[in-house]
């Protein structure tokens, strides 16, 4: 498969890159950015072809992987569905209900694979992890901690306009809600929603399964205290979601390992467009719920 690069930021950089030239099934055909220096550089230091027409790289390809700000990518997404490419898309879909439905719909009508790289989803001890907690019954209630130190530490991503924006709700957010739906059900209504110090959230959430949540975000949080964990307690006991030692890189190539296996057959992965308007929609209600609670 041909695939392209959307995007020379830093997780362009330290993942797309990477885990689309190591990949043994696709061609990394070429990288188009909004910085064409910057675009040069990268194409350069993986010995592929930088691009300065996007239409041209959506020309030349099968797929393309999309590293660019949340508004950008659903615009440029629903742009190479429309031009017959399987998307690998990264969290959040969108920053709105409505451009992540236009993802949707344009991959739906071209009838284009999609998958979206919810990062724990394909790092192989978390994600066995989570298929084994879904096969389970009974769970009671659930405490989910994604505390970044973006903005406190010596992060490459400090700089990011849209983290700085929409902060950990729709940064670290869609992380959480990607181990918490599979597990214990879609969410019936988002209960709760409170801000905390800095970006911190705290949310309460009602899903369909029976079980409650409890969501603790920042990126902002002191480099300490940075982490993540997510914790299930229910008739089964107490389990803890495991830690990976398997890199961004590695986990994209799983990703896009998913992404050849929805093309080929034509059966949608968990993670595609759809999960990911999903998490959008969730996201969407819990600013609104911020929103009023600052008024």
């Amino acid at each position: 498969m041909r695939i392209g690069l959307l995007g020379t930021g830093p997780w362009a950089e330290m993942a797309h890159a990477p885990a689309l030239g190591a990949h043994d099934d696709l061609e990394f055909t070429g990288v188009w950015g909004r910085r064409p220096d910057a675009a040069e550089k990268l194409a350069r230091e993986h010995g592929t072809r930088a691009y300065t027409d996007v239409d041209a790289l959506l020309a030349d390809v099968d797929a393309v992987a999309v590293a660019l700000p949340p508004a950008v990518q659903a615009e440029l997404a629903a742009r190479a569905a429309r031009a017959g490419c399987h998307l690998l898309l990264d969290k959040p879909l969108a920053t709105t209900v409505a451009q992540a439905r236009a993802v949707v719909a344009a991959a739906e009508a071209a009838g284009v694979a999609s998958v979206v790289f919810f990062t724990t989803r394909f790092q192989p001890e978390p994600a066995a992890w989570i298929a084994e907690q879904a096969g389970r019954r009974g769970w009671f209630t659930a405490r989910a901690q994604w505390l970044g130190a973006v903005f406190t530490g010596d992060s490459p991503f400090a700089g990011s306009p849209w983290r700085r924006e929409k902060g950990a709700l729709w940064d670290v957010g869609p992380h959480a809600l990607s181990v918490l739906l599979p597990v214990l059900g879609d969410v019936r209504r988002v209960a709760a929603a409170a801000p905390g110090p800095g970006d911190t959230v705290h949310l309460v959430l009602d899903h369909a399964g029976g079980a409650s949540s409890t969501l603790t975000l920042s990126l902002t949080a002191p480099p300490a205290a940075a982490g993540a964990g997510v914790e299930l307690r229910g008739e089964s006991g107490v389990t803890l979601l495991p830690q990976s030692a398997q890199g961004p890189a590695a986990a994209l190539g799983r990703a896009a390992d998913a992404l050849l296996a929805a093309a080929r057959s034509g059966r949608p992965h968990g993670c595609d467009a759809a999960f990911a308007l999903r998490v959008t929609e969730i996201l969407a209600e819990a600013e609104g719920l911020l929103d009023g609670a600052a008024r």
